[in-house]
């Protein structure tokens, strides 16, 4: 959706991949490290733990593989008529205005590809795994989710994004998954551009503001045995339960003009490639091994032990 499958196939798509996983992993977890410098402002300059210059050498690998995909996209874009992909857009997009004189630079280009291969990558598959998680350690949801989706795609079909829309149940566990495990637990941190008042308390300009997310969620005033996995709850009509950030005891993508831009993708990604999971494999723990679902503390919150599951073909009739 980015660039294409065109750029760095086969054996280079591979090493592509893996070296964003691994770049994408060591930023999230510099992201969500305690830093001394923003208690202490003053010691930003020394930087003791040794973040600002790690952090300096991931964004420059990042640049340099940005600066190799899109010198690879303008190599093979001439052969083209019309933009494919997002990328093509952005190039296009940075040609047009560099002619015109608009402020569209080759660092807008990175920096937008930047923001949704960091936000949008690491946040969907950890979902995807908290689910799988927590259906395997509530059986009953699994198969319930699975009866949903042999009666809409059939056991002989292949689950298509045309499908969501009837997969009631199934989203239904998204929204319990992001409940109880929301991707940024505490949101991305504001920072207001002039002093407010929240709640009777001021709040000065350029305050590190962080919306604890994951408390809420779990609050026994709002949610009945907010401990517990139920998907059923969401299904309470009496209350709009959805991801607009109306709601303040529910809001995993955050609210107002700040809300996440990546709803709508992250809702079709995490729901299409659950469905898919569950709809072509059976999944069991390995032997001997139990189910942990210890969360690690981070900007994204993850599971302590990542999941090891077993899948095997489900039968076609």
């Amino acid at each position: 959706m980015l660039w294409g499958g065109t750029v760095g196939e086969g054996n280079r798509n591979d090493s592509v991949g893996s070296e964003f996983r691994e770049l994408v992993g060591e930023i999230t977890e510099l992201l969500g490290k305690p830093n001394l410098s923003d208690f202490f402002p003053a010691m930003e300059r020394f930087d003791l733990q040794g973040i600002q210059k790690r952090m300096k050498g991931l964004l420059e690998r990042f640049d340099r593989m940005f600066a190799r995909i899109i010198e690879e996209k303008r190599t093979e874009g001439g052969e083209k008529e019309g933009a494919k992909d997002m990328l093509e857009f952005m190039l296009k997009l940075q040609e047009e205005e560099a002619e015109g004189n608009v402020a569209f630079t080759m660092t807008h280009v990175k920096a937008l590809l930047m923001d949704m291969v960091v936000g949008g990558t690491d946040t969907t598959s950890n979902t995807v795994e908290w689910a799988l998680a927590e259906m395997m350690n509530k059986p009953e949801t699994l198969r319930r989710a699975q009866e949903e989706l042999e009666h809409v795609v059939g056991k002989n079909g292949i689950v298509e994004e045309s499908h969501l829309p009837e997969l009631h149940y199934l989203h239904l566990v998204i929204k319990e998954v992001l409940r109880l495990h929301p991707a940024l637990p505490l949101m991305v941190p504001h920072c207001p551009s002039k002093p407010c008042t929240v709640g009777g308390y001021t709040i000065p300009e350029g305050s590190r503001v962080f919306i604890n997310v994951w408390a809420i969620h779990r609050d026994p005033s709002i949610w009945e045995n907010p401990s517990e996995f139920k998907p059923e709850r969401f299904s309470d009509t009496s209350r709009k339960w959805d991801f607009s950030g109306n709601d303040f005891s529910y809001f995993p993508f955050g609210s107002g003009r700040r809300i996440c831009a990546g709803i709508a993708m992250a809702e079709r990604m995490s729901s299409y490639t659950l469905a898919s999971l569950l709809h072509s494999f059976e999944w069991k723990l390995p032997e001997d091994a139990g189910l942990d679902l210890t969360e690690k503390f981070g900007i994204v919150m993850k599971k302590a032990k990542p999941l090891i599951a077993i899948p095997t073909p489900r039968p076609s009739h």
